[in-house]
């Protein structure tokens, strides 16, 4: 018997609800429970967080209000991504606040809201990015994210029927 394969719409909007803010929404096909484990569990991370041509070096996470998180992704040429923040928010498996701070430009940070939202066994990820600037936010879409978030989102995709 051949094994089904399950293909999801790719439903990840970004909208700008004022001048410093994005807001990134995606429906996973899994219960709340386990994206909420995907999203903020670096044993997990290091399995879709990124490009698939990017390989994540570092993932550490304090997951406790005032823990410190690092992420260190590697591209294809030997540069490094660094990003790192601190949880201010962190109320499994509904929410989290964290600053973010993109260490390969200096002043880099954003400040990250996600909620999760179960319907029906079905997760509705959303995260609201706060920069300190137009400028920043502007900078932010024009960097090419919105590919990084898709390949990311489809990869999580692959990983949560594994981890379920």
């Amino acid at each position: 018997m051949q094994k089904e394969k399950i293909q999801h719409k790719d439903d990840l909007t970004i909208t700008l609800p004022s001048d410093k803010e994005v807001l990134i929404t995606r429906t996973l096909h899994a219960p709340r429970k386990l994206v909420f484990q995907a999203m903020t569990e670096p044993r997990h991370l290091r399995e879709w967080l990124g490009p698939r041509v990017m390989t994540m070096m570092v993932a550490d996470a304090d997951l406790r209000v005032g823990g410190a998180w690092r992420f260190v992704h590697r591209a294809p040429d030997g540069t490094d991504h660094a990003f790192s923040g601190v949880i201010r928010e962190f109320r499994a498996p509904e929410r989290v606040v964290r600053t973010n701070n993109y260490e390969n430009i200096p002043g880099a940070e954003s400040l990250e809201t996600m909620t999760l939202e179960e319907h029906g066994g079905r997760t509705v990820v959303s995260i609201r990015v706060l920069f300190k600037s137009r400028e920043q936010r502007d900078g932010y879409i024009a960097s090419g994210a919105e590919g990084g978030m898709r390949e990311s989102y489809d990869r999580l995709d692959e990983l949560l029927p594994r981890i379920a």
